[in-house]
């Protein structure tokens, strides 16, 4: 009656210390302490599912989700000797675990995109204020006409759109379907071509 091999999986009265209602994570998390990995493929078989579910109502993205449940699951297999059963069952533990993972992602993936936005604006403006303004200055040149339409059209257009259309790098992105960088990198190089032209020109 030691309680230890298939205690989770249908003794429900046989834990030990007499804790109330049977906790099978609870008793796996302290298994895998010890560096029982079967005990890690059970707690994996028996939780990943409504984990996952746990996760996905936070982050709104399944790859994302599948990233942070394995990362959850890294955690519990190195640091789950942070379980405290007296402090809650083992489901309550990697519930809190994986939303905080979750809500650390999404945090994370926010972060990211603010710095994303913040470089394209601060890009557009490397790309060199006198070539900026020398293609507005020109706007109704031929030169710059005919420079534009020298461009590939995946250049041409983000550049007609940010500087003639006043739209920002962001709602470029969104518009044409494109990633951010891929739109600060278009930008980029179809006005590097432009002031080429437009110096070439005078």
């Amino acid at each position: 009656m030691t309680g230890s091999g298939s205690a989770d999986s249908g003794s429900a009265g046989s834990g030990s210390a007499g804790s109330a209602p049977a906790d099978p994570s609870g008793d796996l998390l302290l298994r895998i302490a010890t560096g029982d990995a079967a005990a890690f493929e059970k707690l994996f078989t028996d939780q990943s599912r409504i984990l996952m579910a746990v996760i996905l109502r936070i982050v709104k993205s399944r790859s994302l989700a599948e990233e942070v449940l394995q990362e959850c699951f890294t955690e519990v297999w190195t640091r789950c000797s942070g379980f405290n059963p007296a402090k809650g069952t083992g489901r309550a533990w990697l519930v809190t675990l994986c939303r905080r993972r979750a809500i650390d992602c999404v945090r994370s993936v926010q972060s990211q995109q603010d710095r994303d936005l913040a470089d394209g604006l601060r890009s557009t403006a490397e790309t060199g204020d006198d070539v900026e303004q020398t293609v507005i200055d020109r706007a109704e040149s031929d030169r710059t006409v005919s420079a534009l339409k020298g461009l590939p059209e995946d250049q041409s257009r983000p550049i007609v759109m940010a500087f003639y259309q006043g739209l920002t790098h962001a709602q470029i992105s969104q518009t044409l379907k494109v990633p951010l960088g891929t739109i600060k990198s278009r930008i980029r190089d179809g006005m590097k071509k432009l002031r080429e032209e437009l110096e070439a020109s005078r």
